[in-house]
């Protein structure tokens, strides 16, 4: 079973955001369930510092064995910093979604925002968990 940990929100395309600091930057990754399901990650791409999204916009991509899958932004803001680890290292995504295996970290538009995202149960149910 996935591990889907509480103190997340999500997107129903299997993003996370985790609020940091102060709560206007939130860190953004692919959940435990989504890297499951695609399998061994070879190859992330990534936004550079300073690019701008609006919510649901595509930040980039990912790259399995299986599959190739957009990345959407959470919510709209701006890239604070990238996880470079990913460049050398992208199977951090599997290993460790939730900790070394993050992608971005975004300034936050719209605080509001962040409520639209499902919490952990809602997120379990969408994947029927």
């Amino acid at each position: 079973m996935a591990n889907i940990p509480a103190d997340l929100r999500y997107t129903e395309k299997h993003e996370y955001v985790k609020q940091v600091g102060d709560g206007s930057i939130v860190q953004v990754g692919i959940t435990d369930y989504a890297q499951g399901e695609l399998g061994d990650v070879v190859y992330v791409e990534l936004p550079k510092v300073g690019a701008a999204f609006s919510r649901m916009d595509v930040f980039g991509n990912i790259e399995a064995v299986k599959a190739v899958s957009e990345l959407y932004a959470p919510v709209a803001g701006t890239v604070t910093e990238v996880n470079t680890a990913l460049e050398g290292d992208p199977a951090l995504v599997n290993r460790d979604p939730y900790g070394a295996g993050w992608m971005i970290k975004l300034r936050v538009k719209n605080a509001a925002e962040l409520e639209q995202l499902l919490g952990s149960k809602a997120y379990q149910k969408h994947i029927g968990a």
